[in-house]
């Protein structure tokens, strides 16, 4: 397996794309319910094999990942072969990022000494999906990237 195994609930909410995917494997729903009872390592690895399918999708269109943390903010702009990011880090023990008051905080003080904000770039090989699984396993999620375009504009302003 390539990725992670999705959950029950994420594939409770793309069963339509699961029927799908066994119906272009010929596994109507009868076959199904037969290989779910008496040979549940065959179900097993399809549903692997589906959940490999839907990340590779989904990471394929990812665009920009955010990951809040207590005293930092990491600020991803995921392109085809390279990664851009802003690490902002705050300097005040009191403040908690991962909160909306945290967040106000830093909109209030953006561009004083408590806060350093950091530029990177990294190239990406030909992994670049997995690089970006990487980040959403260690809290990253997946956004549109107003945070990122925001403070992009802000600095080059």
């Amino acid at each position: 397996m390539k990725y992670a195994r999705l959950t029950k609930e994420q594939l409770e909410e793309l069963h339509p794309e699961f029927i799908t995917f066994l119906a272009t494997q010929s596994i109507d729903k009868k076959e199904w319910d037969e290989i779910k009872q008496n040979k549940p390592h065959i179900a097993e690895q399809e549903i692997d094999v589906f959940s490999d399918m839907i990340w590779e999708k989904a990471l394929t269109n990812v665009t920009h990942i955010d990951h809040f943390s207590k005293n930092y903010i990491f600020l991803f702009k995921c392109m085809q072969n390279a990664v851009f990011s802003f690490v902002i880090k705050t300097n005040n023990p009191q403040i908690d990022f991962v909160s909306a008051d945290g967040i106000h905080w830093l909109s209030e003080n953006l561009f004083s000494n408590d806060v350093e904000i950091t530029r990177g770039k990294k190239d990406l090989s030909e992994n670049r999906n997995e690089s970006l699984f990487e980040i959403i396993k260690q809290g990253g999620i997946i956004s549109k990237g107003e945070l990122f375009t925001k403070l992009d504009s802000l600095i080059n302003q």
